[in-house]
């Protein structure tokens, strides 16, 4: 699954009437009866059930849309970054090339410093 990042003010919808969001129950949050939702919002297709994006009030700026649900074309970017390999799945196969930076948890580079070190910031 790729998922990207994205300017949340960028995000353009056709077809708003057939989305739905699904809230995921957090049960390993405290006592065993207890159970959190999660304040990320996944946004799908109400008809066909893709997923389209993800999107959490915690961080306003960004939108994080599932690459096939992109329908306009894209930059290739300068590089990538495969994070969390220490939680892949055993049969999944991480290719080894120059052109990417794997990581077994999250990056200590953000997301913003990445696009500001390729240039491709265009924020405040």
């Amino acid at each position: 699954m790729i998922n990207l990042g994205a300017d949340a003010e960028t995000l353009e919808i056709e077809g708003e009437e057939d989305l739905r969001v699904y809230n995921a129950k957090l049960y390993d949050v405290g006592e065993p009866e207890e159970v959190e939702v999660s304040p990320a919002e996944r946004n799908f297709c109400g008809l066909c059930g893709s997923f389209l994006w993800l999107y959490d009030p915690r961080w306003p700026d960004l939108v994080h849309p599932f690459a096939s649900a992109v329908d306009t074309p894209l930059p290739k970017p300068p590089g990538r970054v495969r994070l969390m390999l220490n939680y892949a799945a055993p049969w999944c196969e991480i290719p080894e090339n120059g052109n990417e930076r794997h990581f077994p948890e999250f990056p200590e580079e953000s997301l913003e410093e990445w696009h500001r070190r390729h240039n491709l910031y265009d924020g405040p």
